[in-house]
């Protein structure tokens, strides 16, 4: 079987911490593909924020993923932290990726968890299409 791969950039542009809570357990007592997928989302609009958009508004345009990838590598337990880090990759007319790396630290070191990207799609609400990134998120993003 083919496995999904998710390439690392050399570099991020943001990172943020974000807890692991009890309610994002499973029943393996560990954080579930489906939880993951959650935190992406948090760590998504973390930073967006970070650059005073939201995803209804990145530079007077809206935006929806049309796709995601997430390679696991460890487990997560309650009360880890994890770092996220972001990267924008791909750009093209009306669509980017970003992609994440989530580690956390276990015995003085760092340990991947996921490795995931989102291919998102800038996108006109009232119009319900695809649309052109705003020359200035393009400019933040650099």
């Amino acid at each position: 079987m083919a496995r999904i791969q998710v390439e690392l950039p050399s570099s991020f542009i943001f990172s943020c911490t974000i807890p692991v809570r009890i309610t994002d357990l499973n029943y393996g007592g560990h954080v579930g593909n489906d939880t993951i997928l959650s935190i992406i989302h948090e760590v998504r609009v973390q930073f967006l924020r970070s650059f005073g958009y939201t995803e209804k508004n990145i530079g007077g345009v809206g935006m929806i993923m049309g796709d995601v990838a997430i390679v696991f590598k460890n487990e997560l337990f309650y009360g880890d932290q994890v770092l996220a880090h972001v990267a924008v990759a791909e750009v093209s007319r009306a669509t980017f990726d970003l992609v994440y790396k989530l580690e956390k630290e276990s015995n003085g070191k760092m340990l991947d968890v996921a490795h995931a990207r989102t291919g998102m799609v800038c996108f006109d609400y009232e119009k319900r299409k695809p649309v052109a990134i705003p020359a200035e998120v393009l400019q933040k993003w650099k």
